[in-house]
């Protein structure tokens, strides 16, 4: 499977919303303002610097 933008961003976008769905769905305590104004970030931001780090080492690996 050949990954371009348009699929890598259905991914993220999946797994940031299944992550964000279930957290607000399970009995933890934590508030619905917690989970989307703290978590939700912070689970993107992670994303966003994995996904790049990712993304140069495929650079790397293909050209080396």
């Amino acid at each position: 499977m050949e990954l371009d933008l348009p699929k890598t961003v259905v991914a993220f976008v999946l797994v940031v919303a299944i992550g964000t769905g279930a957290l607000l769905t399970m009995p933890m305590g934590m508030t619905t303002d917690t989970v989307l104004m703290m978590v939700t970030p912070s689970m993107v931001i992670f994303g966003l610097i994995t996904l790049a780090i990712g993304v140069a080492h495929g650079q790397y690996r293909a050209t080396n």
